[in-house]
């Protein structure tokens, strides 16, 4: 009976959904009051059966109902509870329901929180989220449906992918669609801001806090993507761009110019066409993100591999969102223009920069990602287009962006000198270069002028912005800056802090990181980076539901024992085998062994030994990017309590 509930409460969701996308819409334009309230409602409504559906489709994996096809494919009943739950996004179907459900809750939280926006613009919102929800919904319940019955169930499922049975994938998804599906509330203010022919300045400011909090998650996404790659797969390393990673990483670069784009258009009412454009991009490719992943058009190890007749439903719904919002923005092209004018030398010139970069850096990763595939489509021929191309062309666009965080902070609004601007950051250009030389060639094993490169990046950035908070004290100083610097401008702080210290991990862990793969018996030791890696062993265990090989790996510096690594080889009951990394963690290092194959009868087996210089130092970067994101999203600016309610003017 459960499945059969969970199949109404998705059919009743869409029928909701229809309702929320035209009646709405409707009342706006015929002036009837009664349609236009009745979207805050429906919204909530609509979001209480997807998540009645959601909780059905749970309680089918808690209780092992092998006579849903989606339970019995992804779940067995030796299967632990925590990867009984995150199993329930664990595929196609799953992720697909979670997918909806975080734009019925999105949905929500715009009703709930938008109080001060006129109820005719969260009525045009809510009617676009609502025709989003209903092509998921379509596709889900016509192509995907997770309720799927089996004639003949079996007495046992299958297995979850041993690659998604981990904390930290349990947790990586639901961030992620938090962060894609957020941007379609900034789509969706755009298109209503369109829609009602109000192109002024309100709507980014409605929009701002909206697309913080979808970005925040993204970033969270991301950075716990690239930490679970980095300890589950046994390769060392933390970004491959792999199609499904920058699947995640395209919107993320579009979401980052919105977010500053938003800022122009709130404050001097610039850039209008630009953030209406950057909005619908954002959004669209969170789509274009979600038909790589389920089209089958790519194999990965994120990838859902599915019939490729899902993929031309998810390409068309693609077509529709992107071709009806370009239309529509071309209808009223002649609206959106800005007539404010400002200075070559100006903060606006500085972060229309900024967004130059950030865009052609995405159209440059698109196109290595997409490429291969429309060649392949076309039947030219198959390519391979991987690392080298894409930090080749990374690496070059990153370097004006990191300049451009130090310069754009010190630029005033509309009008500036440029003689001001460059006397007043000498001295962070002159303490960044001698301090980025000094660093590598004092500090590190060997001078590098990549090393020197990143850490005059990292000294000019954390100098900028420490001169930026001097600034906001006044003739009082950096003491006072820091006292009388609100929310959103220590998002700002925090979120380029964040990209000073992002640059130290990527550069130094790329530069100075050593590994080797090496044969060692139980007794043997082998020297990596100053480490002694002396091999114990290996014992044989079982755990729920695989069997494992466990090393046992002790670790020495200078004479001195430090720690005891234990990596380990897993088989799980669906026969893939898996890795489990030992790592030791550290601010300035981590080392990192991963177990091979057993060699000969002697014990010997192969091991993996890295030693990774300030890789921390990446996800640090990540998590303070997000911190950022967070402190601007939360900024007394965009939130006033009227009655209990927060309003999302201000």
């Amino acid at each position: 009976m459960v499945p059969e509930f969970g199949q109404m409460a998705l059919v009743i969701a869409l029928v909701l959904s229809l309702i929320q996308a035209s009646l709405p819409l409707a009342g706006t334009y015929k002036g009837v009051a009664v349609w236009i309230d009745l979207a805050r409602p429906i919204a909530r409504t609509q979001t209480l059966f997807m998540v009645l559906a959601f909780a059905a489709l749970t309680y089918s994996f808690l209780v092992h109902d092998f006579s849903v096809r989606y339970v019995a494919s992804n779940s067995n009943t030796a299967l632990p509870t925590i990867y009984l739950v995150s199993g329930v996004w664990g595929a196609h179907e799953g992720s697909l329901l979670l997918w909806a459900l975080t734009l019925s809750i999105w949905t929500t939280a715009v009703t709930l929180f938008s109080r001060s926006v006129p109820r005719e613009t969260v009525a045009q919102v809510v009617a676009v989220m609502g025709m989003v929800s209903v092509g998921f919904l379509l596709f889900m319940i016509l192509t995907s449906n997770p309720f799927d019955r089996l004639p003949n169930p079996p007495l046992e499922g299958r297995d979850l992918n041993p690659l998604l049975q981990d904390p930290g994938l349990a947790i990586h998804p639901p961030m992620l669609y938090m962060g894609y599906v957020g941007f379609s509330v900034a789509f969706a203010f755009a298109i209503a801001a369109m829609l009602g022919g109000r192109m002024d300045a309100a709507w980014a400011r409605w929009s701002r806090p909206w697309t913080n909090i979808a970005w925040v998650f993204l970033t969270l996404g991301i950075v716990l993507g690239s930490w679970w790659a980095y300890y589950e797969l046994g390769w060392g390393g933390w970004w491959f761009w792999d199609p499904v990673e920058n699947a995640s990483f395209l919107p993320w670069l579009v979401g980052t110019a919105l977010i500053h784009s938003l800022a122009v258009t709130e404050k001097r009412g610039a850039f209008k066409a630009w953030t209406v454009l950057l909005a619908i991009f954002a959004f669209s490719l969170s789509l274009l993100g979600t038909f790589l992943v389920r089209s089958g058009v790519l194999t990965s190890v994120h990838a859902f591999a599915t019939d490729p007749e899902r993929g031309i439903f998810i390409l068309i719904f693609l077509c529709v969102v992107i071709g009806g919002s370009l239309l529509l923005y071309s209808w009223r092209a002649s609206q959106i223009r800005s007539t404010v004018t400002f200075d070559l030398v100006s903060r606006e010139s500085g972060l229309l920069m900024n967004n130059v970069v950030l865009v052609v850096t995405t159209a440059s990763i698109l196109l290595g990602t997409l490429y291969p595939l429309i060649l392949d489509a076309l039947g030219v021929g198959k390519i391979s287009v991987g690392p080298p191309y894409f930090n080749a062309v990374f690496v070059p666009l990153t370097i004006p962006l990191a300049v451009m965080l130090g310069v754009g902070a010190s630029l005033r609004w509309k009008r500036d000198d440029a003689g001001r601007v460059l006397s007043h950051l000498k001295w962070p250009l002159v303490l960044s270069l001698v301090g980025g030389v000094l660093f590598p060639l004092l500090l590190l094993p060997s001078f590098s002028w990549g090393a020197a490169l990143g850490m005059v990046l990292f000294f000019w950035i954390t100098l900028t912005t420490l001169l930026w908070l001097k600034q906001r004290g006044g003739a009082q100083g950096l003491r006072h800056g820091l006292v009388a610097t609100g929310r959103g401008g220590w998002g700002m702080v925090v979120g380029h802090l964040g990209v000073a210290v992002f640059i130290v991990g990527i550069t130094l862990t790329s530069i100075y990181s050593t590994e080797k793969d090496v044969r060692l018996a139980p007794g043997e030791q082998y020297t990596l980076g100053g480490y002694d890696f002396l091999f114990k062993g290996v014992r044989r265990f079982n755990g729920p539901n695989f069997t494992a090989s466990g090393g046992v790996v002790e670790v020495s510096f200078e004479g001195k024992k430090i720690t005891t690594l234990f990596p380990e080889k897993r088989d799980y009951r669906s026969g893939m085998p898996m890795t489990e990394a030992g790592i030791d963690a550290g601010i300035t290092r981590d080392l990192f062994v991963a177990l091979g194959e057993e060699l000969d009868d002697s014990g010997a087996w192969s091991l993996r030994l890295y030693h990774k210089p300030f890789i921390r130092w990446i996800w640090l970067g990540g998590l303070m990017m997000a911190l950022g994101g967070l402190l601007a999203a939360s900024d007394r600016r965009y939130f006033r309590f009227q009655g209990g309610d927060v309003g999302g003017g201000g």
